[in-house]
C-alpha cells in the first residue's frame, strides 16, 4: 500500500467517525492549543488524560485524537482503546486541519 492509499484510507476513517457524532480530541500542550486548534476540538494534554479518562468515556462517542505531528496522539489512542473507547488517530493538527 502506498502513501496515497493509506491517507485516503485514514480520510475515509474521519469520514466515518465524524458520520457517527465523533469527538475531536487534542491531546497537546496548552501553548500549543493556544496557537491553534481544530474548531470544537476537547483539549485534554496527554498528561492529563490519564486522570480524565472517566471524562472522555462520559461523551459515550467515539474520538479522534490528533497532536502535532502523531506520536502523542497514538499514545492517546492506545490508552483509550485500553479503556472500551473506539478511536482513531487522526496524526498531525497540520494534516487534520486540511482533512477534516
Amino acid at each position: 500500500m502506498g502513501w496515497m492509499d493509506f491517507f485516503g484510507s485514514k480520510k475515509k476513517k474521519i469520514v466515518d467517525f465524524k458520520n457517527r457524532g465523533a469527538i475531536v480530541l487534542d491531546v497537546r500542550t496548552k501553548a500549543e492549543f493556544d496557537l491553534g486548534a481544530i474548531p470544537n476540538a476537547k483539549h485534554i494534554p496527554i498528561d492529563h488524560l490519564p486522570e480524565r479518562i472517566s471524562e472522555v468515556k462520559n461523551w459515550n462517542k467515539p474520538v479522534i485524537a490528533y497532536c502535532e505531528k502523531g506520536g502523542r496522539s497514538e499514545m492517546a489512542a492506545n490508552l483509550l482503546r485500553t479503556q472500551g473507547i473506539e478511536v482513531l488517530n487522526a496524526g498531525g493538527y497540520l494534516w487534520l486541519s486540511k482533512n477534516l
